[in-house]
């Protein structure tokens, strides 16, 4: 599996949006106009006998970013984190208590800008079991699997538009049973699906 193919870039849901958008409706982080916070994640990827599962979590309802959506382990980069591996591994080990001596790092993706100001950089880790889980309460309603073939196909990929701030805006999402992936976390299993599915 090669999923550190190619340069890392930069990438956005400005690649879901119609191509005739024009500028002043393009969000002010992704145009440039606002100056980015640094974040990481981990996309975790599960060993099993029958293949590789992605780990996801469902934040609690009650934050006041992404509060309810499902996302990678992971967050804002703090003054102490040495790097962006760093803060990724630090962030899975605060919200799920996986340890990083369990996770083996084989690349990374794209670093994904978030429509609230981040600039994300997604670390790909592997993980086999047996592992424990501590869920951060505050922060984690739950932790879920999710095949990665399922998640890579593209026809599972879809183009969504809904209004915000009176601007039509269309983001990428995938249903897996009863979890809607969207956003950021939809846009960057996008890009992983683009690089494994690269011939």
């Amino acid at each position: 599996m090669e999923a550190t193919a190619g340069d890392i870039g930069r990438r956005s849901n400005e690649a879901a949006e119609p191509e005739d958008l024009v500028q002043e409706e393009r969000n002010e982080w992704v145009a440039g106009g606002k100056p980015l916070i640094p974040a990481a994640v981990l996309v975790p990827l599960v060993v099993h006998e029958d293949g590789l599962n992605v780990m996801l979590t469902k934040r609690t309802d009650h934050l006041n970013n992404h509060g309810g959506q499902i996302s990678f382990p992971g967050g804002r980069v703090d003054d102490s984190d040495r790097d962006a591996l760093h803060t990724a591994l630090r962030e899975t080990e605060e919200e799920v208590g996986l340890h990083s001596k369990d996770i083996e790092i084989i690349g990374e993706l794209d670093e994904y800008i978030v429509g609230t100001g981040y600039l994300v950089n997604p670390i790909i880790g592997v993980i086999e079991p047996p592992f424990e889980l501590t869920l951060h309460e505050g922060e984690v309603a739950e932790v879920f699997e999710v095949p990665l073939e399922f998640l890579i196909t593209p026809e599972n990929m879809k183009r969504h538009a809904r209004e915000f701030e009176g601007i039509k805006r269309h983001y990428f999402a995938i249903t897996w049973g009863e979890y809607f992936i969207w956003g950021a976390t939809a846009g960057m299993l996008r890009n992983l699906s683009q690089r494994l599915l690269v011939e």
